[in-house]
């Protein structure tokens, strides 16, 4: 990583100087100045490892200096300066080495390519920069840095310098103001009562949409007053946790609704989650009611617990009043719980309050563009915290939701269709989908009349996909969206008209009433630009994790900088921008995103421990779109067998695509699992197993074209008896395949006749489309 963060709203070629005054008695002796320069390294790039040219004496040329910043205090800091500077050693004789930084303690002018030259001269503190890489004011920061450290160093050399800051007063104020998500007064209302202000002005409008299905406002409200007043009947109480277990369709909205209407707190479960993974949800959040529909027990029926069940078909017979139930819900009460995954092997239930539950509501009504009249599509799995926004947010303003079927979802071309036959305004998927959807636009180009914006979120988005999507759709916005569960779901929008000048598509600003810092380790602000941990204040941090406070006191704390408010520290890695936009950098643990699925790397590996006859296990991510895991016991079972056992107490986002046996797992040279290894090998391993031949007929050879490019697969390490799903192949994947055939299979094709050979021979009865 660079030392010196990129710092410029108009970088240009050149060099300019900045010169900053000496105050009498700062210590200056060139060890002094290497210490401070050092700590200002550190903290301008995030490493504790830093390296800088430095001139030991004058008129020499500049030498490597390599030092750990590390941990301690500002005199230990000035010892490793001093081994340092007297370990260098001379330059090589082939001419000058290049260096990003350097120090030159005697006023030299220093090497011209250099990004950042710091010398004394005189009285005075002098850093030439490249133009490019700063500006003025940037420069000017970075040479206050440098004071401030050396007057830190002089003035208590016994104190621990990670826990003072560099920064100054006015730098501080305005991370912590100045890039705040805009003041906005929040309504003194919940949810559900500006959906029910709604009924009251329109009723007879359209609120709903599933397939052929249309309810109203007023039927909506109705059927979600009859199952509140069902719960309240059966002794919910303030904040207790219902478990709504329901396919997405319209009952599961007026059963959200219902639960908020009552003073529950709203508990989304799968239907098709393994019995253990319901069961140990249920325990977790301490839940005693669960409102279902027959045809989704299954696995509930298997899950053993203290709760009770109630059918929305048994609420409905009841017959109850269908007024408003007039619950006085505060502010601060619970509204829902999340679970994601843990890195433990437990997952963790996240609780949102009300106040940033609407927050967050209002936040996606103002920059997605959602108006009355607008149809906004509901999407997302029901364990996603993106679904509760996507199904509530339409009706708040007079719009209407589009719950749109999971064999639609599935069926990119009945998926745009379903677009354009709703009028769908505003969508909500993860970058991945985003690209089978442009697959099928660019195969086949449609006209798409009422679709406005269009937001990603759950993953990274790569610039590349944005240029296609302008290029394909320019008069349609992008909203790149950024948060998590714990913070009340998206903190940050970056609304988009066209594609970002930079490499990556940036994060955008922090919405209305929520903070974001980039802090260190002590939870203080890093310099703008340097790379830092995400970390968030506001309405819209969460409580916390339910019946977990050992997880919620790692991850919530009390917010340093503003007494009262609570904090939440995300485990990303991010900077700022010049232009107050946030960057993602990376996740600073184990966790991963894949297809929009938050993913503790650990949690997979507990069950897989589970497994009788593993003994060690580790699970890597390939390409950043599949687990893999690699297991060692005297007794290896096959990988179906595995997989099959996982996929009882996991749900299958969570479940690798590929397990490998061997001996033993590879070790670092400190004893740990080399998981570097593992990815590389499994990379390896991703191939046709030995023996298999290639593709023959012509059939064959088109059908293993299309899953190298749908499953990012050497072309030539496809067999024809390959299982595409132990492939790596996904629901989504397999979407993608039928796109790449020219729709020659279905979804359904994929899922009957997985084996590359078996699915080829399909391909004789299709005549294939013209191109």
């Amino acid at each position: 990583m660079d030392m010196i963060p990129r710092w410029t709203a108009d970088p240009v070629p050149g060099t300019a100087d900045c010169e900053v005054p000496l105050p009498e008695g700062l210590v200056r002796e060139p060890v002094a100045l290497l210490a401070a320069h050092a700590k200002v390294l550190a903290v301008l790039s995030g490493e504790q490892e830093v390296t800088t040219g430095y001139v030991p004496a004058k008129g020499e040329r500049p030498v490597p200096c390599r030092l750990t910043v590390g941990a301690g205090s500002w005199r230990d800091l000035r010892r490793r300066a001093d081994l340092a500077a007297h370990g260098g050693g001379p330059a090589p004789d082939d001419g000058p080495a290049a260096y990003e930084t350097v120090l030159d303690p005697y006023g030299g002018r220093g090497p011209a390519d250099c990004v950042l030259h710091v010398a004394v001269v005189d009285r005075s503190l002098r850093l030439r920069y490249r133009t490019d890489v700063l500006d003025a004011d940037a420069a000017a920061r970075i040479a206050g840095y440098h004071l401030t450290a050396l007057s830190l160093l002089g003035g208590d050399p016994d104190a621990e310098h990670g826990r003072q800051s560099l920064l100054p007063g006015a730098e501080l104020r305005f991370q912590l103001d100045g890039l705040a998500g805009p003041h906005r007064e929040l309504p003194d209302r919940r949810v559900h009562e500006l959906f029910e202000e709604r009924v009251r002005t329109q009723p007879d409008a359209v609120a709903a949409v599933r397939g052929n299905e249309r309810w109203t406002y007023r039927e909506l409200n109705s059927r979600a007053n009859r199952l509140g007043r069902a719960l309240l009947a059966r002794g919910l109480g303030r904040e207790d946790v219902v478990a709504v277990v329901m396919e997405r369709d319209l009952d599961w909205m007026a059963a959200v609704l219902a639960v908020l209407k009552a003073g529950g707190v709203y508990l989304p479960v799968e239907p098709h989650f393994p019995a253990e993974r319901i069961a140990t949800t249920l325990a977790r959040a301490g839940c005693g009611l669960v409102l279902t529909e027959r045809g989704s027990t299954a696995t509930l029926d298997r899950a053993a617990g203290d709760h009770r069940t109630l059918y929305v078909e048994t609420a409905y017979a009841e017959d109850h009043a269908d007024g408003d139930l007039g619950v006085p819900v505060a502010a601060d009460q619970l509204a829902y719980i999340y679970f994601t995954s843990g890195s433990t092997g437990e997952p963790k239930g996240a609780m949102c309050e009300h106040a940033g539950f609407l927050n967050h509501a209002l936040a996606k009504i103002d920059d997605l563009g959602i108006v009355p009249g607008l149809a906004v599509a509901q999407t997302a799995p029901q364990c996603f915290d993106i679904s509760l926004w996507q199904l509530v947010c339409a009706p708040l303003v007079g719009g209407r939701t589009v719950l749109v079927e999971q064999e639609a979802v599935l069926d990119v071309p009945r998926f745009v269709d379903t677009l354009v036959r709703d009028g769908v305004s505003v969508l909500q998927v993860v970058p991945s989908y985003l690209e089978a959807v442009l697959a099928e636009l660019e195969r086949r180009p449609r006209e798409l009349p009422d679709l406005r914006c269009v937001s990603v979120t759950g993953e990274a988005v790569r610039k590349e996909l944005v240029q296609r999507w302008f290029a394909t759709a320019p008069d349609i916005r992008l909203v790149n969206a950024y948060g998590l569960t714990e913070t009340s779901d998206d903190t940050n929008h970056e609304v988009m008209d066209r594609a970002p000048d930079g490499d990556r598509v940036p994060l955008g600003r922090p919405v209305g009433n929520v903070r974001v810092y980039v802090v260190d380790a002590w939870l203080s602000p890093v310099p703008l630009g340097a790379p830092g941990e995400i970390v968030f204040s506001g309405v819209c941090v969460g409580r916390g994790y339910v019946n977990d406070p050992e997880r919620t006191a790692a991850a919530f704390t009390a917010d340093p900088h503003r007494p009262g408010e609570r904090l939440y520290r995300s485990g990303d890695q991010g900077r700022w921008l010049p232009d107050g936009k946030l960057e993602f950098l990376g996740r600073r643990d184990s966790q991963v995103k894949i297809r929009g699925f938050r993913i503790e790397i650990g949690e997979v590996e507990n069950a897989l421990l589970r497994v009788p006859g593993v003994r060690d296990g580790a699970v890597v991510v390939v390409r950043g779109e599949r687990l893999v895991a690699f297991c060692a016991g005297s007794r290896p079972r096959g990988a179906d067998d595995v997989r099959e056992r996982l996929a009882a107490s996991l749900p299958a986002y969570m479940v690798p695509s590929a397990v490998h046996w061997h001996p033993g797992l590879p070790l670092t040279a400190n004893g740990k699992t080399d998981r570097r290894a593992l990815a590389a090998l499994a990379e390896e391993l991703d191939g046709a197993a030995d023996g298999v031949c290639a593709p023959r007929t012509p059939n064959e050879l088109r059908m293993a074209a299309a899953w190298a490019e749908v499953l990012g697969v050497p072309r030539d390490r496809i067999g024809p008896r390959d299982h595409f799903f132990d492939r790596g192949g996904t629901s989504l994947t397999a979407v993608k395949l039928a796109v790449a055939l020219d729709r020659a299979i279905s979804l359904d094709d994929v899922a009957r006749h997985p084996v590359l050979a078996d699915l080829a021979a399909l391909l004789d009865d299709v005549p294939r489309a013209a191109s």
